[in-house]
């Protein structure tokens, strides 16, 4: 999947996302294109005991727990909780934020509201 300048590759094995990350370079090269090694991470999803060992140019990609892309979180256990109450709290926050219930508003309406 690519996003702007953002790309997601998706591999069920180790070997087959190695290969895809090596030609990626490899062809990125011949059009002067370089991968920032440091801004590029792997996440594997269900987690093992072992971390995925994923190389461009004999440096090993940073291996997270979590990443935040497109304004949503994915998670190495592959579940939504943390996104959910994120986006509740959000939401929450932004409903305050409303002048829906300041002093300006009448009395009793607030009353009624509350």
């Amino acid at each position: 999947m690519r996003y702007a300048d953002d790309l997601v590759l998706l591999a069920k094995e180790e070997k087959v996302l190695q290969g895809i990350t090596d030609r990626l370079t490899l062809v990125g090269r011949c059009y002067g294109i370089e991968i920032n090694v440091v801004k590029s991470m792997t996440l594997r999803i269900p987690k093992q005991l072992f971390p995925v060992e994923i190389m461009i140019d004999q440096k090993q990609l940073e291996n997270v727990e979590y990443l935040s892309y497109l304004g949503s979180t994915i998670t190495d256990n592959a579940r939504c909780t943390g996104e959910i109450k994120y986006r509740i709290i959000t939401a929450k926050a932004a409903f305050n934020k409303q002048t829906l219930f300041t002093s300006k508003m009448d009395v009793d309406l607030r009353k009624e509201l509350a």
